[in-house]
């Protein structure tokens, strides 16, 4: 081995990032668990001279030479920390905070017993810029209690105290559900590690992923997840979040997919297991509901889509169900709207379009429902929409199919602004031929003016009867055509609908019973209107 040289002066760094080590120690110190056996070689440089031609690439911003060099000298005197903090200073200088925190950890456990100011202030910088405020906090003020007044220290700790704030912030707002307060306190945190040119922890970006969700921001939730998986795809929390941005988008299958990974990365993970049992009960539900509905059990498909919804839940972290429960709403209410339970079927088609507003095939059902209920105005908005948003979707088939609903819709209003002569008899516009007989022969004993009733109703009536009952009119009628009931002027008085008691004889002889004596009719109520709800009208 070489003659150990002794220094009696230590050559002092000039420039404050780099270190040398204590005044008076040696370059070759006394064996110790940290120290190794060699410096030096006999025919190479010490470890203080390698350190050296770090602190000189160092000095001329040539950073990753310098922590070569002092990764050298650390190999060489692995006990000595001021070469750990001279490579995380280099570290630092390359935003690689990472190391840069490992090498600072170390230099202190080197200097347990008075770790030296220098190490803790990069420590402590290290710590802000990857998000660990508390320890942070910690290490800054292990300086201020024996340097009160070191400015750097100070300034950095009220760096350290700003984003320990904004944090505070962010769990007010988020055990609140303010997701917008969240999401804004939250910005602020990430303004500070970008400040430093830090990376946000991980822990981070899953909560920037939960305020998206609670507010019902799918697409900044889809991009968050994204970006996050591309940074640590083998993370089986970042797996599990994915999957419960799928599910709640309604893309079960590869729900299902993302979780399954997230076990096989751990199965033992808790959140991934439970999300994975939930997404497999409600696909199951929700197809045991189709099958029921394809097969005419109308009720059952109720009760499996209700069992769906439960399961689904609507908890305001989640989007309050997502476009997975907007779907199973809209097909619930397209079983009820066949059941004939109008305000249901109503009210669960709007629950789906306030998760969903541009589904066509809600809106489709909430057209029909209106139809039914004879708001004739929004019925012909809704299918207007529908017809836009079928159109975006590329479903030209279900566009070609709602026209013909729309043009439907258009004349029904148009007849509810003149005369709706279906309700004027109190027929639904699906009743056959024998449902107008027996309509107009209870309306016109009801409202003729021979036998009390009333004379301006009575025309309406005739009217009525002379259009439906000829199935060409008819047909015109139902398509938004001008069709006024027309009387034989040869019908005297009245402006031709006056009839005598003989005249109503011979009217309700034609329909098999005596004057006053025909059976009574059960006319649909409101004008209902009939249509082929099938599967298709389903989001499967």
């Amino acid at each position: 081995m070489a003659k150990k040289k002794s220094h009696a002066k230590k050559k002092q760094s000039v420039e404050v990032s780099v270190e040398t080590p204590a005044a008076g120690s040696s370059s070759a110190p006394p064996e110790s668990p940290f120290s190794p056996k060699v410096l030096s070689s006999p025919n190479g440089p010490t470890a203080e001279e390698v350190k050296e031609q770090g602190n000189t690439a160092f000095k001329a911003k040539k950073y990753t030479e310098a922590i070569e060099s002092y990764t050298k000298a650390i190999d060489m005197n692995p006990g000595e920390p001021s070469y750990l903090t001279n490579r995380a200073a280099a570290y630092m200088a390359l935003k690689r905070f990472r190391p840069a925190l490992s090498d600072c950890q170390h230099a202190a456990t080197l200097q347990s017993d008075d770790p030296s100011p220098k190490t803790l202030i990069r420590l402590t910088r290290c710590q802000l810029a990857l998000g660990e405020s508390k320890s942070a906090l910690k290490s800054i003020c292990i300086v201020l209690s024996s340097e009160p007044s070191n400015t750097t220290a100070l300034q950095l700790q009220g760096k350290v105290q700003e984003l320990e704030s904004h944090l505070r912030n962010f769990d007010t707002a988020k055990r609140k559900r303010d997701w917008g307060l969240g999401r804004l306190a939250l910005d602020k945190c990430f303004q500070s590690i970008e400040a430093e040119g830090g990376e946000a922890p991980i822990q981070w970006r899953l909560w920037r992923i939960e305020l998206e969700l609670g507010r019902a921001n799918w697409d900044a939730a889809n991009i968050a997840a994204n970006d996050l998986l591309r940074l640590e795809p083998n993370s089986p929390e970042v797996l599990t979040i994915r999957g419960l941005i799928l599910f709640l988008s309604g893309k079960l299958p590869q729900a299902i997919q993302h979780v399954t990974s997230a076990l096989r990365l751990d199965p033992g993970h808790g959140d991934a297991s439970r999300l994975r049992k939930r997404i497999k009960d409600v696909e199951r539900l929700k197809e045991e509901g189709n099958t029921a509905f394809k097969n005419g059990k109308l009720q059952d498909a109720v009760n499996r889509y209700t069992e769906a919804l439960e399961r689904i839940g609507d908890a305001d972290e989640e989007g309050k169900g997502g476009q997975i429960r907007a779907v199973v709403l809209s097909n619930r209410a397209t079983t009820q709207l066949k059941l004939e339970r109008y305000e249901e079927a109503l009210a669960d088609t709007e629950a789906s379009l306030a998760l969903y507003s541009t589904s066509f095939k809600a809106l489709r059902t909430r057209a029909r429902i209106n139809l039914h209920l004879d708001k004739m105005d929004a019925a012909v908005a809704d299918f207007k929409t529908a017809i836009e948003q079928a159109g975006v979707e590329g479903a030209d088939a279900d566009v070609r199919a709602l026209r013909v609903e729309l043009k439907k819709a258009e004349a029904a209003l148009k007849r509810s602004k003149t005369k709706d002569y279906y309700k004027i008899l109190g027929l639904s516009r699906g009743c056959v031929e024998a449902d107008i007989k027996k309509a107009y022969r209870r309306e016109s004993l009801k409202h003729h003016p021979d036998k009390g009733g009333d004379e301006e109703k009575f025309k309406l009536v005739v009217e009525a009867h002379a259009v439906l009952s000829d199935p060409q009119r008819r047909q015109r009628y139902d398509m938004g055509e001008d069709e006024d009931g027309q009387a034989d002027p040869s019908m005297g008085g009245m402006n031709g609908f006056r009839m005598n008691h003989a005249d109503l004889a011979a009217l309700f002889a034609q329909f098999d019973g005596p004057l006053g004596g025909g059976r009574g009719f059960n006319g649909g109520g409101g004008g209902g209107f009939r249509f082929q709800t099938s599967s298709h009208d389903f989001d499967f």
